[in-house]
């Protein structure tokens, strides 16, 4: 028992000494995330227009519109579109297309003069007289194939180039969302493309043509009402349209 007893206390000892040397320990950081990639003021530049400040006076019209263009697009515009799609091969579907843009260079050909911009003009009148000719009136876009560059201007360009405020928010039917000054611009760019096929198209054939036009700008265009995944699409789209209309005229 004697024996024992000092074993004892000298094992508890050296437990004691152990216990009392470990330091406690020590508390874990908290990790440092780096700045999201994707954060609003790395993608937005700073003279951006905010999301919240575009001048929408007529909202309440301007949301009925748009609600009826949803309804539209549902039980017109996108079935007609997918029935073009079924029927009429992607070749032809191209070359209808590519007919229609060579009509939009002679608007931007116009636009470029009004704005005094001799580059885009020799740049559009190029693409007009290769696609023209090379390219069988425009069916074939052979101006693109071969790197010619393509300005695309129209006349509330040259109203915001010279100066003219976009003044309210507007949301047109069937064309989707604007301006009052881009919606007063179409008149005039319109009646452009009308003036030109009428003198180089058939009259039965330009009773079509503008279906034909307003067909293929549906295919060609991906944007589908509500799918945007955003709670706010109205706010958020009538913001894409003018911070795109504004970085148009700057161009």
């Amino acid at each position: 028992m004697k024996s024992i007893m000092p074993r004892a206390c000298a094992l508890l000892a050296v437990a004691l000494l152990a216990a009392c040397s470990s330091a406690p320990p020590k508390a874990t950081p908290e990790p440092v995330y780096p700045e999201p990639v994707f954060s609003a003021e790395r993608i937005v530049p700073e003279d951006s227009i905010a999301i919240t400040t575009v001048y929408d006076p007529w909202e309440p019209m301007n949301m009925r519109i748009y609600n009826f263009n949803y309804h539209f697009d549902q039980w017109v515009f996108l079935p007609v579109v997918t029935g073009w799609q079924a029927v009429v091969p992607k070749p032809a579907r191209t070359g209808v297309h590519n007919f229609f843009e060579n009509f939009r260079d002679v608007r931007t050909m116009a636009n470029s003069i009004l704005q005094a911009s001799p580059t885009k003009l020799m740049q559009s009148t190029g693409r007009v007289l290769v696609n023209s000719t090379i390219g069988l009136f425009g069916l074939i876009d052979v101006a693109t194939s071969m790197g010619m560059a393509k300005p695309d201007e129209d006349f509330g360009q040259t109203l915001g180039h010279w100066g003219v405020p976009t003044g309210p928010y507007l949301v047109l039917p069937l064309l989707g969302p604007s301006n009052l000054r881009d919606g007063a611009a179409e008149l005039p760019d319109f009646a452009l493309q009308n003036y030109i096929q009428g003198n180089l198209l058939a009259k039965p054939v330009r009773a079509t043509a503008f279906l034909f036009d307003s067909v293929d700008t549906r295919t060609n265009t991906s944007f589908r009402y509500y799918e945007t995944g955003s709670a706010f699409e109205y706010q958020t789209v009538r913001w894409l349209y003018s911070t795109k209309r504004e970085l148009d005229v700057e161009k």
